[in-house]
């Protein structure tokens, strides 16, 4: 029996090898590849879960030790003692801007927040879908500085430990794409599996007879150097076979090879087309940052001290820009380190500057002191090469540096190693290489805009081989489009200007910087704002590049600077923009510099936090996500920070327009009329589609009543007003004397309502020319009120009662007050009324007693009439083209929320409609 098993065990072993011959003979030179592999790795190496077990206690050790950017040499923190879970929706969200995702995520995050949306756990990131199929494929996306790297490093360890994916997944391997852009030998993908395994060794073949149980996770996609855009006959399914390893990644990706692996791709938004062309019906996830709860649990945490923690919190909490900040882990880690050493040092933490760039500046100046303490002139040198390498390495687009790069700069490793760079291994042909980055883009981005503010010495420039560069090329480069690649450092740049911090420059850094920047960036901002202001129309581009300006003059945190520059502006028009809490933020404290008679227009805007839907949308959002009753719904606040800019003293718009904007009823509070009418400078506000309400037009009848209000026109069309607010309006029309025109259209303001007004108007200290009270549910029981009006109040020049319910009555009361001597009304429309024959006749005769009056209405429209009606249609196109849009937007998202497939076909039909014309 014995000797029948050994017989048929060397049966089974001559099978085996003449299956490996054969193969090996069909595969040619690749086979002895193969082969090697087979006997040098899978027979050095345990089998099964003795295998499994290894692996996982090995990720453990690789993964479960994180270094704090700044630890010094030896300093560890435990990744389950820092890591603080993240907000993750599951749904893919795409994006055309490019701009770096640290500034514009406060206002997603918080209104995910008030929405209350179900929110995706990593657990469940596989689940099937809706359609019950499996997802073998999700992409992880998120802003530089989210927690990408961090999640994924995360999920490596919590496998490994056993908290994860137990039963999903027997093996999980990490696949880094900066490692991958530096790998220039050919390998296969059986190596890549390797790069994991305890010293590089494993049970390969066996790993790869169970694809379905393996997941790859491929971190940081957006970093790859060059694209995958590769024919499909040039990929590999052999997964021993070697191949560039481009070619080895895309196969991965279009599952060419191990086709029922699962994939986990994290990257950033602005990469995702490229990658989308590379995956198979793949689901998407997105990283919003840390929710108000996670910022709180993420600084406790970090500060280890219940006392230090309450109060670091407590103090960004109350500071909106910094709270807005800390979403971002990478800026809340930043900003926790920054507020921790000035504790060490009993220092004040209201001192603490509240932009991007101040940040930076004293984490930097904190580093250099601590590790350049004794010596000066080495500090500046090793400055000086950092930023030199950050700016040759922007301006390339490189973020990755091997030695060269650094002697280059004559930059010393030793020195360097603990403070900015990031020191990483790769495989280069056959030997290992160090390769550098700074600890994170925006790191790379700030010095090299220090880069261009610094000035040189001698003895630094002695003991550097890098030159100046000129900022005018910089900006040069910049110009085309305000959103590419240099964006962020343009932004630095001008946060580099402040005088504060060209002062903390010298006097922590030690060194010079230069003044002549200063005016080329003036000058340079001049252009520009001129450019834009002299198009008559702007296109979404166009409209993103002049808010990228706003946000540069904000970053500086210069006010005879933004002075300035804004004098350049004379018109702000923003158009169809949702504009974040940082771009409100930004154009708070541009607008509160504008000191020469400007006009801000922002026309169906959401502005930061506080947009508002209506209607339907309203009902459905609710419907769809219901809000948590003990949680403030966020998007019904105010745009506050907007407010603080408009109420300044040193704002002197001459026109505000913040039409469809969305503005709830707290907005006029917020806004403390007040302050702002006394603003001699201001002459027309157009509040017009936004839920202002009763309650809220109180507080600008409040305004209204200044004795220095200088308002002369006030627009409410459609203001959602009621007769509850008409006592409160005309006690503010028989004390203002400086308003002209008023605009109530679309407001349910009933007769009741209008007769309360006329008392306000017959006041003599009005002076209104005109009254618009389109569409305001107007009968003939109101007429007798503004007959008496008219026939007392000789100011009043134009009178709109057009799509009310007046008939023949009605008119011919109105007519005995118009025929009064003392009236001097010059236009009279009553179009969209009940107007018929006889009423027609009632005109005819009040026209020949008042030759110079032009009545307006629908039935028997002389040419002068039309012509009349035309312009008025023309003098109101922008209002009506704002509502419009604002309901063809609400209509599309309804559409492609809900219904994307109906959504695709009428995009398409619309496309080859265009065509055809």
């Amino acid at each position: 029996m014995h000797v029948l098993s050994q017989e048929k065990e060397k049966t089974v072993e001559v099978e085996e090898e003449t299956r490996r011959k054969d193969r090996r003979r069909d595969l040619g030179p690749c086979a002895e590849i193969h082969h090697t592999k087979e006997q040098g790795v899978d027979n050095l190496s345990p089998k099964g879960s003795d295998y499994q077990k290894e692996y996982r206690e090995h990720i453990q050790g690789e993964y479960q030790k994180i270094e704090d950017r700044n630890a010094r040499m030896g300093e560890h923190v435990n990744l389950d003692q820092r890591y603080t879970e993240l907000l993750i929706i599951k749904e893919y969200r795409q994006r055309e801007e490019k701009e770096h995702e640290i500034i514009t995520r406060g206002r997603k995050h918080t209104e995910l927040m008030a929405h209350q949306t179900s929110l995706a756990k990593i657990n469940v990131l596989f689940d099937p879908g809706r359609n019950q199929q499996i997802t073998k494929t999700v992409v992880l996306q998120g802003a530089a500085g989210i927690g990408k790297t961090m999640t994924a490093r995360k999920i490596m360890l919590d496998w490994a430990a056993g908290k994860l994916y137990q039963k999903k997944f027997d093996y999980v391997f990490y696949i880094n794409c900066r490692k991958i852009n530096l790998v220039t030998v050919e390998q296969s993908m059986a190596d890549l599996v390797l790069d994991n395994c305890p010293n590089g060794k494993g049970p390969i073949k066996e790993i790869f007879e169970k694809p379905e149980k393996l997941l790859f996770l491929i971190d940081g996609f957006d970093e790859l150097n060059s694209g995958l855009d590769m024919e499909e006959d040039s990929l590999w399914s052999d997964p021993f076979e070697k191949k560039p390893v481009k070619i080895i990644l895309c196969s991965l990706l279009r599952k060419k090879v191990l086709q029922k692996s699962f994939l986990l791709i994290t990257t950033r938004p602005t990469a995702l087309e490229k990658l989308k062309q590379n995956l198979k019906f793949p689901c998407y996830a997105e990283i919003m940052g840390f929710s108000g709860e996670e910022r709180k649990e993420y600084f406790h945490k970090f500060f280890g001290d219940e006392k230090k923690a309450t109060q670091a919190f407590n103090f960004v909490k109350e500071n909106e820009m910094l709270f807005t900040m800390c979403f971002v882990p990478i800026v809340c880690w930043i900003i926790c380190t920054v507020m921790k050493q000035q504790m060490e040092k009993r220092e004040d933490l209201s001192q603490t500057s509240k932009t991007t760039t101040s940040v930076y500046l004293l984490f930097l100046s904190t580093l250099l002191t601590d590790h350049f303490a004794d010596s000066i002139q080495q500090s500046k040198t090793t400055l000086w090469k950092l930023c030199s390498l950050a700016a040759d390495g922007i301006l390339e687009r490189k973020i990755l540096f091997e030695e060269d790069d650094l002697k280059k700069h004559n930059l010393s490793l030793p020195k360097i190693h603990s403070l900015f760079l990031n020191t990483n291994v790769f495989q280069k042909d056959t030997e290992r290489e160090s390769v550098y980055s700074f600890i994170h883009l925006t790191f790379q981005e700030f010095f090299a805009a220090l880069f261009y503010v610094l000035e040189e010495d001698e003895e630094t420039m002695k003991k550097s081989l890098s030159s100046k560069k000129e900022v005018n090329s910089l900006l040069k480069i910049y110009g085309p489009s305000k959103n590419n690649y240099l964006m962020l450092t343009v932004r630095f740049l001008f946060g580099l200007l402040n005088k504060e911090r060209l002062n903390d420059m010298e006097k922590k850094l030690h060194c010079k910087t230069s003044s002549a920047v200063k005016l080329d960036l003036l000058k340079w901002f001049e252009a520009e704002a001129k450019k834009i202001s002299s198009l008559p129309y702007k296109d979404y581009e166009e409209l993103h590049d002049q808010l990228e300006l706003f946000h540069c003059l904000y970053e500086s945190q210069e006010e005879e600077f933004a002075k300035s520059a804004m004098d350049n502006f004379q018109d702000i028009r923003l158009e169809h923009i949702k504009l974040t809490t940082m771009d409100e933020i930004s154009l708070s404290f541009c607008v509160k510099n504008c000191c020469s008679k400007q006009s801000l227009y922002l026309c169906n805007c959401t502005l930061g936090i506080g947009e508002r839907e209506e209607g339907w949308i309203a009902k459905l959002r609710k419907w769809l996500f219901p809000l948590n009753p003990e949680i403030k719904d966020l998007r019904t606040s105010t745009a506050y920070s907007l407010c603080q800019g408009l109420k300044d003293p040193n704002c002197k718009l001459k026109t505000i327009s913040l039409s469809s904007c969305k503005l709830s009823s707290a907005f006029p509070e917020h806004l403390s009329p007040k302050t702002l009418f006394t603003n001699e400078s201001l002459e027309e506000l157009d509040l017009s589609a936004n839920k202002l309400g009763d309650s809220g037009l109180k507080h600008l009848c409040e305004g209204l009543k200044h004795p220095h209000c200088n308002l002369q026109i006030l627009l409410l069309w459609q203001c959602h007003l009621t007769t509850a607010c008409c006592e409160d309006l005309a006690a503010a029309l028989s004390t203002n004397q400086s308003l002209t025109e008023l605009e109530l259209s679309g407001n349910k303001l009933g007769d009741s309502g209008i007769k309360l007004l006329c008392e306000g108007l017959k006041h003599a200290r009005c002076k209104l020319q005109k009254l618009v009270v389109w569409d305001c549910q107007l009968t003939d029981a109101c007429c007798g009120a503004l007959s008496s009006l008219l026939s007392t109040n000789q100011s009043l020049r134009e009178l709109n009662l057009s799509g009310n319910k007046l008939s023949y009555s009605g008119v011919k009361l109105l007519s005995e007050g118009v025929k009064h001597p003392n009236c001097q009304l010059q236009k009279l429309d009553l179009s969209e009324n009940h107007i018929d024959e006889r009423t027609t006749k009632e005109l005819d005769v009040l026209q020949k007693i008042k030759p110079g009056l032009s009545i307006v209405h629908y039935a028997a429209l002389s040419p002068g009439a039309k012509q009349s009606w035309i312009s008025l249609l023309l003098s109101q196109r922008s209002t009506y083209t704002c509502r419009v849009l604002s309901w063809i937007a609400e209509f599309l998202w309804y559409i492609f929320v809900m219904h994307w497939e109906i959504g695709l076909v009428l995009l398409l039909s619309m496309a080859t409609l265009l065509i055809n014309i």
